[in-house]
């Protein structure tokens, strides 16, 4: 929604595409390949492997094309046609610690599912919950960290073995979008009367109508989508590229999702209008 009320505002028109599956990795890098040898004027990329992509953004650079890297960060440093929209990780990882600490009162028992290396944002808010647990809230013990994937079925499981085998747990914190969907799916399905609550991150959609489900982490992915054609326009123009740009994230609760800015920001309905855009036939 960002992005293409930039685009229109600034009379730029953007070309949509993506990989089928998150982990298609080859996929992506395809894309960018090919992204690189047509004629467009600059790229946005979420990328989906911190490593995998850093060589055909590269090879894009090297080609002079502007790129605005949105999300989580690549080993690449930021330069003239390079530059960062990202999301505060760290923040995010103490947002997650404050709200465990005060589901448990401060003493209690985590699980934490999801851990991808591949992706550098995850690895950071990762870091982040740990290190902030163990300075502020001392008697708030990680008994679980279970690495994660893009595919469902596998967090699915993965989330039920660590029910299994820690009938004490009091919160799952899933740090990804995939693994909070396998840990509400698990509760709900084998675990019903448990009192397990899932503090999630990036979920695909926002819904408080199951029980497990205590509290998400989002980016203001709208705002990411605003400054990444705003940067790639001021860049054509002329301008120099920022470093990097970090937006801050949202804590989503019960008590709060229902607040009309929160909502405008998240819940908005939109679809690419065919009179305002090209748009491949992948999703």
């Amino acid at each position: 929604m960002g992005a293409q009320a930039a685009a229109a505002e600034l009379g730029e028109r953007i070309y949509w595409n993506a990989s089928t599956r998150e982990d298609d990795i080859n996929g992506q890098i395809a894309l960018v390949d090919r992204i690189r040898l047509g004629s467009h004027r600059g790229l946005v990329l979420a990328p989906d492997h911190s490593l995998a992509l850093i060589t055909p953004v590269r090879r894009a650079l090297a080609n002079g094309l502007p790129i605005v890297i949105v999300g989580s960060p690549l080993p690449i440093p930021a330069g003239d046609n390079l530059t960062y929209v990202l999301n505060d990780e760290q923040e995010g990882g103490r947002l997650a610690a404050v709200r465990v600490a005060e589901l448990v009162h401060g003493q209690g028992q985590i699980a934490l599912i999801g851990v991808n290396p591949d992706i550098a944002g995850v690895v950071l808010r990762a870091n982040s919950l740990e290190l902030n647990l163990t300075a502020l809230y001392p008697k708030v013990h990680i008994v679980v960290r279970r690495m994660g994937t893009f595919n469902f079925e596998h967090e699915q499981e993965g989330a039920e073995e660590v029910l299994k085998e820690n009938p004490d747990l009091d919160v799952i914190v899933a740090l990804t979008s995939t693994s909070t969907r396998g840990a509400i799916s698990s509760i709900e399905s084998e675990h019903p009367s448990r009192l397990v609550r899932v503090i999630g991150f990036d979920p695909d959609t926002i819904a408080f109508d199951n029980a497990s489900l205590d509290s998400v982490i989002v980016q203001n992915t709208r705002k990411m989508g605003d400054q990444a054609v705003r940067l790639i326009h001021a860049r054509l123009g002329g301008q120099r590229f920022a470093a990097s740009v970090m937006l801050q994230p949202i804590l989503v609760t019960r008590q709060n999702f229902r607040d009309p800015v929160l909502r405008e920001m998240l819940y908005t309905r939109w679809r690419p209008g065919a009179a305002d855009l090209k748009r491949s036939e992948a999703p």
